[in-house]
């Protein structure tokens, strides 16, 4: 009853994260079916718990850096790790994923009735688990954490308080870089055990009546959920050069997704 009291207490300390977690599990139910959910979900999270227990102990693959305890009591913990930011790791890399297959998957060239402002894309098994999608995740993935790690490092600044720290500060906002060469290991190594049951798993049941599509983007939604939140705090705690910088980030990013997502205006009839 302890862990479960405790449990509880971390929804009701982190309710912003829970909100993103069931976000991610009903997106990811929508696109890919509870059996490639719950792996997906697995393996994301021992992955990411396994790389921070690592790297709070010898460095790798993060580099070091400590959690200080300071809300040991008020969350749950798994050994030294806040359960709240390993399960992080998961809905980040599934709204990456999405992201991803937005460039990556290709057209269905049979016009579709609904979402006609859409182009609708075919959910391709080898495009899905292709080294591009694997390698472009891992880049969304670690590109987003260049938004979340500098403003969480100065979490005594807002709500979620200051919870770990860096021993040398890094040139990156005070973010050292081997944090992002951590991130893009974790978003290789847990995709890469995915992909494999994704290739063996059979084909999940898609709507006919929709667009794939409009599944995916759940997921991108999620993505500049995250994005949105982190540059809010960003800019409410005043630091205007952070924000701006995540601003610049992600406009070619937006641009080129609408380009592809978009359906060129058709020329009026006379």
């Amino acid at each position: 009853m302890d862990l479960l009291t405790l449990f509880f207490k971390t929804i009701l300390f982190r309710p912003y994260v829970f909100v993103f977690l069931a976000a991610f599990l009903f997106a990811a139910i929508k696109l890919i079916g509870w059996p490639r959910t719950w792996r997906f979900w697995l393996l994301s999270w021992a992955t990411a718990f396994v790389c921070e227990f690592s790297s709070t102990r010898n460095g790798i693959p993060f580099g070091w850096y400590h959690y200080n305890g300071a809300t040991v009591g008020q969350e749950l913990y798994v050994s030294n790790i806040p359960f709240m930011d390993s399960i992080s790791f998961s809905f980040l890399l599934y709204a990456a994923y999405c992201l991803t297959l937005c460039f990556l998957l290709p057209f269905l060239r049979t016009p579709e009735r609904s979402n006609n402002w859409l182009r609708t894309l075919r959910f391709d098994r080898s495009a899905r688990t292709s080294w591009a999608a694997l390698f472009m995740t891992a880049l969304f993935y670690a590109f987003i954490d260049m938004v979340i790690d500098p403003v969480a490092l100065r979490g005594d600044r807002w709500f979620l308080g200051k919870i770990y720290s860096y021993p040398d500060p890094g040139t990156h906002f005070g973010v050292p870089l081997t944090n992002y060469v951590g991130w893009v290991v974790v978003g290789l190594i847990s995709l890469a055990l995915y992909f494999r049951f994704d290739r063996r798993l059979p084909e999940p049941t898609l709507s006919t009546n929709g667009s794939i599509t409009t599944k995916l983007l759940l997921g991108v939604g999620l993505y500049y959920g995250v994005l949105a939140f982190n540059l809010s705090v960003t800019f409410w705690i005043g630091e205007s050069l952070l924000g701006m910088t995540g601003l610049l980030m992600y406009i070619p990013v937006t641009v080129l997704l609408l380009l592809r997502l978009l359906k060129p205006l058709e020329p009026s009839n006379p």
